[in-house]
């Protein structure tokens, strides 16, 4: 038989309440983060997109450059 009363049984709910409130807010916080790193991604893909361009313009401008010499 077991030596655990009812003050064990009351203290290992009372863990498992911390430890459901600590595993809410660990998840709160994973989840705050993965929509930081959302709206990172959104902004690198941005920049991006404008870099690719600015490259696309300046690759044009060289070849009309490079065809006005010849």
């Amino acid at each position: 038989m077991s030596d655990k009363g009812p003050n064990d049984l009351e203290q290992q709910i009372e863990d498992l309440k911390k430890q459901k409130e600590y595993l809410q807010k660990q998840c709160r916080k994973a989840g705050g983060a993965i929509l930081d790193q959302e709206l990172q991604l959104q902004d690198l893909r941005k920049v991006i997109d404008r870099l690719s361009e600015e490259n696309s313009n300046l690759r044009m401008m060289l070849e009309s450059r490079d065809d006005d010499t010849r």
